[in-house]
This record gives C-alpha cells, sequence and structure tokens, in this order.
C-alpha cells in the first residue's frame, strides 16, 4: 500500500526511482525512456526486462523489491511538511538549460519563488577566503547589471558566494543559493538567516535528499548546477585550484560563456582567474557594458538604459565630453584631456560617470567612443 498524501501517484514513483539502490539518475532516465514512466518501471516484471538493455540482475532486482518503501514516505513527508517543490526533468517548471547538460538530474527539489527559467541566469561564484577588492567587485558588477527578469546563482557558500547572494538581495534581484546537501539543513550555519531572506524573492535548489551530508564529493555535484543553470559563469577571485574552477570548466564543457574578474599577477587569489584569461578559457570582465555586449543582451539593456538617461544631468565636465564625442566617433585619452582642459582627476571622474549611465564606452589603447 502506498502512504502519501497531496503527492500524486506519478511524483511518488520517481522519487523512489531515484532512490533505488545502484540506480543513479542517468539509468533512471533511461528506464522511464524505455518504460514510459516511473510507475511502469516498477510494475513491469523481471522477467520483461530484455537482456539487451543492458541492466544487471542485480539492478533488476534492487527495483523489484524496493517498494514498498518507509523511507521514500519519510522524504514525500518531509517534502510536503516544508513545502518543498519537486521538480521533475519534463516539467516545464525544470530549468530548461539543465536539460541540454550531460548529466541532467532526474529531480530537483526547490524552495522559494525563484524563476528557475529566467530570461537572463547568471552564476556568480569564488573563493571562500575573498579579500576587500573581491567583495567591492562582486558588489559592483551585481549592481550594475540590468535587473529585468534576472537570476542570480552561487553555491550560498562563505565568502564571494555569500556576498553575491546579498548583493543581489540588496539591489532587489532574485538570487538562488544550490546546495550540495538536502534541504533539511543549511550549510554553512552562518548562511542560514541569509537563505530564508533569500527565499522572500529568490530561493534554493538541490537535487540531493535530506539526511544527506555536504561532503566533499557533493560539490562537483553541486557545482555542475550552478554552471549549468546559467547563461553565463564570472568567476570572482579564485585560487590556482578550488570549486570556482571546477565550475569554470563545467561552464566551459556546457558551451555556457565564462568570464574572470583579473586580479594582481601578485595576487594568489586572483591567480585563478588570470590563468583563465591567459589561456583563453574566460573572457576578462572590465565593466558591464562590455559584458552584455558579449552576451548579446547589450540592446534590450541599452533601451532601458537610455530611458534612465532621460533623468540624466550632465554637470559642466560631462557635457563637455559629450560635446567631444558628437564631433569625432573615437577619441584617445590624451586628445579628450587636451580638448576638455580637465585634470587627470576630472576626465576620470567624468568618463566614468559616462560610462555608469551607457553613454560612452572603453576601447583598447585608453580610447572612448558614444555608444550608438
Amino acid at each position: 500500500m502506498l502512504h502519501f498524501t497531496g503527492m500524486d501517484n506519478a511524483l511518488y514513483f520517481r522519487l523512489a526511482l531515484t532512490m533505488v539502490p545502484g540506480i543513479n539518475s542517468k539509468l533512471a532516465r533511461e528506464l522511464i525512456d524505455i518504460f514510459g514512466d516511473a510507475e511502469a518501471v516498477f510494475k513491469t516484471d523481471a522477467n520483461a526486462f530484455d537482456p539487451e538493455l543492458g541492466f544487471t540482475e542485480t539492478q533488476i532486482h534492487a527495483i523489484q523489491s524496493f517498494l514498498p518503501n518507509e523511507d521514500v514516505d519519510k522524504e514525500l513527508a518531509f517534502l510536503e511538511k516544508f513545502q518543498i517543490k519537486i521538480l521533475f526533468i519534463k516539467d516545464k517548471d525544470y530549468p530548461q538549460r539543465l536539460v541540454h547538460i550531460d548529466d541532467p538530474p532526474l529531480l530537483l527539489f526547490s524552495k522559494g519563488p525563484a524563476n528557475l527559467n529566467a530570461k537572463r541566469i547568471i552564476s556568480v561564484v569564488g573563493t571562500r577566503n575573498n579579500s576587500e577588492y573581491g567583495k567591492q567587485v562582486t558588489e559592483k558588477i551585481i549592481r550594475e547589471l540590468p535587473q529585468e527578469d534576472l537570476l542570480i546563482i552561487s553555491g550560498l557558500a562563505l565568502g564571494i558566494d555569500g556576498i553575491a547572494h546579498r548583493a543581489a538581495i540588496f539591489n532587489g534581484i532574485p538570487t538562488l543559493g544550490v546546495l550540495a546537501h538536502g534541504l533539511d539543513e543549511i550549510y554553512p550555519s552562518q548562511h542560514k538567516a541569509l537563505s530564508k531572506e533569500m527565499c522572500l524573492t529568490g530561493g534554493l535548489l538541490t537535487d540531493f535528499r535530506k539526511n544527506s551530508v555536504p561532503n566533499k564529493y557533493h560539490f562537483p555535484r553541486r557545482n555542475r548546477i550552478v554552471a549549468g543553470m546559467a547563461d553565463a559563469t564570472i568567476v570572482i577571485e579564485s585560487g590556482i585550484k578550488g570549486g570556482s574552477l571546477i565550475t569554470a570548466d563545467l561552464a566551459l564543457d556546457y558551451n555556457r560563456a565564462l568570464f574572470a574578474v583579473p586580479g594582481r599577477i601578485s595576487d594568489q587569489k586572483s591567480a585563478g582567474c588570470n590563468k583563465l584569461i591567459r589561456y583563453s578559457k574566460a573572457y576578462s570582465y572590465i565593466n558591464t557594458a562590455d559584458f552584455l555586449r558579449e552576451m548579446k543582451w547589450w540592446e534590450e539593456s541599452y533601451t532601458v538604459a537610455k530611458q534612465q538617461d532621460l533623468f540624466f544631468e550632465p554637470t559642466t565636465d560631462q557635457a563637455k565630453l559629450l560635446e567631444l564625442f558628437k564631433s569625432k566617433s573615437i577619441i584617445n585619452l590624451d586628445e579628450l584631456q587636451y580638448s576638455a582642459s580637465m585634470t587627470s582627476s576630472q576626465l576620470a571622474n567624468a568618463l566614468l560617470a559616462l560610462e555608469m549611465q551607457y553613454l560612452i564606452r572603453s576601447l583598447p589603447g585608453n580610447r572612448y567612443t558614444m555608444r550608438i
């Protein structure tokens, strides 16, 4: 007899299939493709399993003898009690970007209202032992991103992950924490309050069931979701080894855009980022405008920015520069300083303000141009 209440039949059998010993997510997907659904897998007689399908007698016996199972009932009771949503790989709410990676989870467990199929999804990852530079860069990147239909993803770890989540909340952007354990706990414990705040507009996501310990083998599995769900992954401060570089490699494997924030050549916290850039694995993240243009998000964002520009009143210095750009499309830094009769400090401040308003952009060789 099946002991579940609010969950439907299909969900019960899908969850049970992921819990059968010896049946990983890939095998479970193969079984569902062969038999049509999880319920049919359990209800098919052992003799009906075609030997040519490649499943062992041990695996077939494990499936046939698994139900009824008290652990399935307990898992369902936990999910219902805490209003955790189960997402099956064929559901419309399942993250569609994940469907196309090599090993998508058959089931995901979700908490919070985050749109897992937002128009633009960015993963932000980095070291747990960030510098002040890493903190400021993370906050600046997220603050400058266009907010419309955007989701920021990270791994809820200490350091850059936590900073990214908090910066997203501060700027009114939904943010999703992908966990390397079940939703019955929060690791690290320092982020319990943060996770609750995230669930108001964003949420938490995992493919681990309750009582899953966050051991070192779980984090690469978590990282594939962080990389696979995103259109772009941005690495902010990473040593020469570590989880951030694993996520970066996965993003490349999944044909996702990869960006890295450059740092000082003497700074070990930026050694991983500098290496990604040096070997042309990642684009160098210099400013928001270049990032948006590389992602082909510029035209949409530019429209929003131009609407904001209607309320922008340039200072005297900024107005001087705008007049210069009307007479010449590309101007180098020295010419700007000479023609505008400004000090280096005045010029730098005026150029930065105009870049922030999406009115000009920098080019290689200390040159600037007006945005079209």
